[in-house]
């Protein structure tokens, strides 16, 4: 009897080269889930809506139909359970922080090695959210302005308490009752609405805020 795959992910660049090469990459890594390619935004949201929500969306910035301002949104609110990670050679600071903003859970620049690629994905995959770009590149500090703790609504606050004491999503999910997805998406929210990147620089302001 066939096993069920555990997950799927969605890879969509329209650069065949590369996007066999990501498949491979991630293949290697996921042995148990089904890799899906896509080449432009028309083919994502095709496959997308063709069975199980995919788990991770491993999406090129600069291809067919690809809008910052309106496909990560709209990925974000129809697969609010999925992974999004924006792969790009685009890594300026204006454009992660727009991708941020957007919804995206992580950014990864195309100059970056293939390990250190993996290592991120495998990150974002597992909760986190991030920015893996070249040393060179410049990120823009978040503003200074912070929400306080009254600010967030008291399952953020309770989610955001548990993640400074660096427990993970299934952790908390069970301290919290509920499930690591439903962890996952007030994890994502928590470190934009803070400005950070990770998930240690968010518990180091839940730590300001008088949280944990």
């Amino acid at each position: 009897m066939q096993m069920p795959t555990a997950e799927r992910i969605l890879v969509a660049d329209d650069h065949p080269i590369f996007r066999d090469g990501m498949c491979r990459l991630v293949g290697g890594a996921f042995p148990r889930a089904e890799i899906v390619e896509a080449g432009n935004v028309d083919e994502v949201m095709l496959l997308a809506g063709d069975g199980a929500p995919p788990a991770l969306f491993i999406l090129d910035l600069m291809f067919p139909g690809v809008e910052a301002f309106t496909t990560i949104p709209s990925l974000r609110s129809q697969f609010p359970t999925s992974s999004i990670i924006i792969i790009s050679m685009s890594d300026d600071a204006e454009t992660i922080q727009r991708v941020m903003r957007q919804g995206a859970d992580g950014f990864i620049g195309k100059a970056m090695p293939s390990d250190a690629m993996l290592s991120a994905i495998k990150a974002v995959r597992d909760g986190d959210t991030l920015v893996l770009v070249p040393e060179t590149t410049s990120i823009v500090p978040p503003p200074p302005s912070q929400p306080r703790s009254q600010e967030l609504t008291p399952r953020q606050r309770d989610v955001l308490s548990q993640l400074a004491m660096g427990r993970t999503n299934k952790e908390i999910g069970r301290q919290l009752d509920i499930s690591p997805f439903t962890v996952r998406i007030h994890v994502s929210a928590l470190l934009r609405i803070l400005g950070a990147h990770t998930r240690s620089e968010a518990a180091t302001k839940a730590n300001a805020m008088g949280l944990q």
